[in-house]
């Protein structure tokens, strides 16, 4: 497996460092982190890090796909800036032999309320094939050209990928994805998660992107 990493990052100074450690256990792998204008010490941190830095504009749809245009793996690992993956996330994917998996949700931290979030989105990925970018993508190169990668959208990149694989062909990597709790603490663990849900029944049903973001937002 020649394995590439793609980090879209804007202004992640805070969670880079954690994220690229458990990263970089990987030896071999090719490291790129997308960065979409951070004024922050983003870049600095991932250049140190021994991590090829390249620049999209802002947006994690056009950052993740200017990350995997310029990756050469067979096999590619998309991976938010805000996550740590587990460090068994190597042997879990080493031992993967399907073509696209996602990891099991965890948040940062010991909150009880975000336990039960996380099981909710752990099931909404295992039965309804939708897993967020939050739990990470490891796809097939193949698979991922086959079906046009991510598209530049502004919002919904990830349910629009995954829907494009399909259940059938979406496995959950035994490893846990631990990701930032900031806009769950921020909006409250009750509002973001209906507020998420909202969004996502509204795209189902044909509400334009740009009204989208702004309710995201």
């Amino acid at each position: 497996m020649r394995l590439s990493i793609v980090v879209p990052a804007l202004n992640a100074e805070s969670f880079l460092p954690a994220c690229l450690a458990a990263l970089s256990v990987w030896d071999g792998a090719e490291r790129i982190l997308v960065d979409g204008g951070s004024a922050d010490a983003t870049r600095d941190i991932a250049a140190a890090a021994g991590w090829r830095v390249i620049e999209a504009p802002r947006g994690r749809g056009t950052q993740l796909r200017a990350g995997a245009a310029a990756a050469r793996g067979d096999t590619l690992l998309f991976v938010h800036a805000d996550t740590v993956l587990a460090p068994d996330w190597v042997a879990a994917v080493r031992g993967f032999s399907g073509e696209a998996g996602y990891f099991r949700l965890a948040f940062l931290g010991a909150d009880r309320r975000a336990a039960r979030v996380a099981r909710l989105a752990n099931w909404r990925a295992r039965n309804l094939g939708l897993p967020y970018g939050d739990q990470g993508l490891l796809i097939a190169r193949d698979l991922y050209d086959r079906l046009g990668g991510y598209r530049d959208m502004p919002l919904m990149e990830d349910v629009d990928l995954v829907r494009r694989i399909g259940r059938a062909r979406l496995r959950e990597l035994d490893a846990v994805a631990a990701t930032s709790p900031a806009r769950y603490e921020r909006d409250g663990w009750v509002v973001r998660p209906l507020r998420n849900l909202s969004i996502l029944a509204l795209w189902f049903l044909g509400m334009p992107l740009a009204i989208l973001a702004k309710l995201y937002r």
